[in-house]
């Protein structure tokens, strides 16, 4: 205990450095940084649902226009 408390000044000043220099977050300041990076990630990429729909209408619509080449191409 008395160690403890010779050294108590010290791990002040190390926690308080470690604060400040934000090497040590909350847990709220954690989730804020999460939902700041799930908000970025959001507006600059789709989710792998709607690749997979677009994809799938890219192909339906290659299809119509194959249709539709063969029809006039044959005619």
């Amino acid at each position: 205990m008395e160690k403890m408390i010779i050294y108590s000044p010290i791990l002040i000043a190390v926690m308080v450095f470690l604060i400040q220099q934000r090497i040590v977050v909350t847990p709220e300041q954690l989730e804020k940084k999460h939902r700041e990076i799930m908000e970025d990630i959001e507006e600059k990429f789709v989710t792998i649902n709607s690749y997979r729909d677009l994809k799938e209408q890219f192909s339906e619509i290659k299809d119509k226009i194959d249709k539709i080449y063969d029809a006039i191409v044959f005619k």
